[in-house]
Formats: C-alpha cells, structure tokens, sequence
C-alpha cells in the first residue's frame, strides 16, 4: 500500500473509532478527534492490568504521558515501580523523565501527571535508562491481532525503535495498552515496518492477548522526514554520528 493510501486508511480507521467513542459517551474529551481517548473505565482498565502476572512482576514502566494512562502510571508509582515518560515531542537531548518513587515529593498521583512530572523529575538519557519490564502505549484504536495506531504523530514508534537499539526493549519486554472496548476494532489496521504491535489489550473488562504483534528492531530512517529528525535531538544526533 503507497503511503499516502496507508495514511488515509488509517485516519479512516481513527475517525471510525473517535466517531464511535462520541456517539456512546465513553470519553472525557470535550473533543476527542485528533486525540489519545481519554476514555471513561480508564482507572477499571489500569485495575485490571495491575492484576495481570506481566505487572507484578515488571519493576521498570515505561508509559505515555496520556490521560487516560494516568491511573496505569500512578498505580506503578503507587506500587514502587520505575517510571520513565517522555519528554513531549522527545525535544531535548535527554528525551525520557525518570520518575522514582524512592525519591518523589509528591503523591504518586500527582507525580504521574504529565504536568507535574515536567516540573519534578530529572530528565535522562536513553542510555541511562534501565532496560524495561514492561512498556505502556496509547492507542486511537487497536485489533486483536495487536496492530496499534496512535493520534498520528509516530513518537511511541520512534521511542521504541530507539529504546530497542539501545538494548532496552528485550523479548521478555511485554508492550500493552489500556483502551476502551469500543477501541477494539475488527477493521483492519494498516501497519508499517516501524509501527509497534501490543501483546496485550486491556479493557475496562477483558484482557486480550494478541498473537506475535509486530516489533521493529531499528529506527526506520527512510520513514522520517529531514524536519523530523531535526526536531528531535537524539535523532539528530545519531544520524550524525
């Protein structure tokens, strides 16, 4: 499929999705087009990924700043579990916020807040991050297969290929996203090479694991623009190098 076919496939599957969302009520957004579905059931879902044998055992989360995966953040804090969040648009040099929970001085709950977090925590390194247990992503909408699309911006894709060259992404790493059912999607989701796959999806009420989702093993530069990589220093940085 040409990219710009892809593109519009996709977008076509957000809007369903955000469409849906609307009509039933299930999100807080005033307007969720264009965004990570700050969906309603979201502390539900983080209940039931915090029960779920891949949680217990992670000590180290790396997790989107989106509200709806707050209660997933707040619940690692809570639960004496490393955090790591990304600086927006990874724009600076050390693109990850380091949230301990040893060191925090503030309540889990409000650490775990994008807005807070960018005020509190130091910034890091990706070589300076502890290899990770477990990785949490936003989703617009998500397949049972595991194929994943974001708002459209690509950064969850690039922090992990980065991440993963890195060696911080293993095969024991286990990628998740917490999602409201109407998220779930039957349409078929267009991935690329450097589009990142879950192996599991957790509503309000079910857990769903996902057959052999994809993982890019590299950053894929043929996908990035000049300007991207320009914006992002870590990138611009390696590409030099």
């Amino acid at each position: 499929m040409a990219a710009n076919s892809l593109d519009r496939a996709k977008q076509a599957v957000r809007t369903q999705v955000w469409d849906a969302l609307t009509a039933a009520d299930a999100v807080h957004d005033s307007s969720v087009h264009g965004r990570i579905p700050h969906f309603k059931g979201a502390e539900e879902a983080a209940a039931r990924l915090a029960g779920l044998p891949a949680w217990q055992r992670a000590s180290v989360v790396k997790a989107v700043p989106d509200k709806a995966q707050l209660p997933v953040r707040a619940r690692a804090l809570e639960e004496g579990k490393t955090v790591y969040m990304a600086v927006p648009k990874l724009a600076t040099l050390k693109p990850f916020y380091l949230l301990d929970p040893a060191t925090l001085t503030v309540p889990p709950t409000e650490a775990a807040t994008s807005r807070t977090a960018a005020a509190i925590a130091p910034t890091v390194e990706v070589d300076a991050l502890r290899p990770l247990d477990l990785i949490v992503l936003g989703s617009v909408a998500v397949n049972r297969d595991g194929a994943r699309i974001g708002k459209g911006a690509g950064y969850s894709d690039i922090e992990f290929a980065l991440l993963t060259e890195a060696g911080l992404v293993t095969p024991e790493t286990i990628v998740v996203t917490t999602v409201h059912a109407l998220q779930v999607t039957d349409t078929p989701i267009p991935t690329t090479e450097h589009d990142v796959g879950v192996d599991l999806i957790v509503t309000p009420d079910e857990t769903i694991t996902c057959p052999n989702p994809h993982r890019p093993s590299r950053i894929d530069w043929s996908a990035l623009t000049a300007e991207k990589i320009a914006a992002i220093p870590v990138l611009a940085v390696r590409q030099g190098a």
